[in-house]
């Protein structure tokens, strides 16, 4: 089964003098991507009411290919490793229609208290949701409708 995929569409504030995604850009993709993965694991209250926060450590982006104004990216995601504190969620983005994959991001996080940004570990909750993955489901915000 496929793994969770996030659809969006390129808007023209996001293409640089050279009309292809600023590279800057793919790290927003990412951050949004993520948050709708927890949402579709079932995380989407504790992210907004606080009880699942988390910081980026690093992130690796690497880029095959360019996309454009108006294409629409998918960007499938999915859980890498799980430890004890951190996590790590590999990114990887194709334009709807199309298997190439044309960028990938490796993205490391941590566990943290909300309040204390003191490292906490990982629930078994979301250990099994990050291994289920919740493959096969889909968020559509470039009006697919998938």
């Amino acid at each position: 089964m496929s793994a969770f995929t996030y659809f969006l569409r390129v808007r023209y504030g996001e293409c640089d003098a050279q009309k292809v995604v600023f590279n800057a850009r793919y790290g927003d993709y990412v951050d949004i991507a993520v948050n709708e993965f927890l949402r579709a694991l079932g995380f989407g209250d504790a992210l907004i009411n606080g009880d699942l926060d988390f910081q980026l450590v690093k992130q690796t982006l690497e880029w095959a290919a360019p996309a454009r104004f108006d294409q629409v990216l998918g960007v499938s995601v999915t859980a890498q490793h799980v430890g004890t504190t951190s996590f790590t969620l590999k990114a990887e983005f194709r334009i709807a229609g199309d298997d190439r994959v044309i960028a990938t991001a490796e993205t490391i996080y941590v566990l943290v208290e909300a309040g204390t940004l003191k490292k906490t570990p990982i629930p078994d909750a979301l250990r099994s949701a990050f291994a289920d993955g919740a493959r096969g489901q889909v968020t559509d915000h470039a009006g697919l409708g998938r």
